[in-house]
């Protein structure tokens, strides 16, 4: 045991493996993966749902269709016949994903104590409840819906941008979450082209005539939405440095703003299909699930 463990308490060390140990339970139990598999398949609805809002931006097929993110998806879904249902199971589903991928943190934590795989474990348990926010976020947002709500991700997006250049200093960190964002899009770009994400499907159960297919969805996939991630983190720096809040309008905006572009509507159309590969991927996901990233 190393320097760190040896200066705790035993009896803390005891209760804390002991509450984790109850914990992990929960976590692992049959039932909470079989919602969470619900979750999965919401998950690549909301993407197929992007994409073919983002087609309808670069092809002007509806003016009227609703914002092409994950809150016009999820309002497309209300609008639909038994919409408010769905949400109702899009938003539990998301929910028991999101406690479902935090439980991986639970396998980890121990290695927050030695000094030789504490680096590893911070890595890892960060990454799971990233991604476990990301998922608690979306089912809000869902649920939000279900209840009759009203919810516009730009107009909010647009509301904390004007909110922080009025304080000190808000510029700054503007600007810095921004670059955060376009951070992201660039791990993103990375495990696309490193075909990491291969690591979230439990290639033991899905037949090896798949694996190729689903690795190619996954990699378009997640090469698109590096791209729209990077865009959208772009204009947030623009609205910090102009400050001029209209360009802070989050994955509406940016695949808005790559549809302006010249031969916008083929590249905001590449991305539409690299959503929709992303949505499929996920649904591949949802049929052959695995939440270590790190086997």
């Amino acid at each position: 045991m190393d320097r760190l463990v040896g200066r705790v308490p035993d009896r803390w060390l005891d209760r804390a493996h002991r509450a984790v140990e109850h914990a992990q339970e929960v976590t692992d139990h049959p039932w909470l993966e079989r919602l969470a598999r619900v979750g999965l398949v919401a998950y690549g609805a909301v993407h197929l749902l992007i994409a073919w809002l983002a087609f309808t931006v670069a092809w002007r097929i509806s003016p009227d269709a609703a914002d092409a993110d994950q809150a016009g998806a999820l309002r497309t879904v209300s609008e639909s016949p038994g919409g408010l249902v769905l949400l109702w199971v899009i938003g539990l589903g998301l929910l028991s994903l999101a406690v479902w991928q935090a439980g991986e943190v639970l396998r980890w934590w121990t290695g927050l104590l030695h000094p030789d795989r504490r680096l590893h474990a911070a890595f890892i348990c960060a990454k799971c409840l990233a991604k476990a926010v990301v998922y608690g976020a979306l089912a809000v947002v869902a649920l939000v819906f279900a209840v009759g709500s009203r919810y516009d991700a730009t107009e909010s997006t647009q509301d904390l941008t004007d909110d922080l250049l009025e304080i000190p200093g808000g510029a700054t960190l503007l600007v810095a979450g921004g670059l955060v964002v376009v951070g992201v899009g660039a791990y993103l770009a990375w495990r696309g082209w490193t075909a990491g994400f291969m690591k979230d499907v439990d290639l033991d159960a899905a037949p090896d005539r798949y694996e190729p297919t689903i690795a190619a969805l996954g990699r378009v996939g997640y090469l698109a939405k590096a791209v729209a991630f990077a865009v959208a983190g772009g204009l947030v720096v623009f609205a910090a440095v102009t400050s001029d809040v209209s360009t802070a309008t989050g994955l509406d905006g940016a695949l808005n703003a790559i549809g302006a572009v010249p031969q916008g509507r083929w590249l905001l159309t590449a991305v539409a299909i690299g959503f929709a590969a992303f949505g499929v991927y996920a649904l591949a996901r949802a049929r052959y699930p695995d939440r270590d990233p790190a086997t």
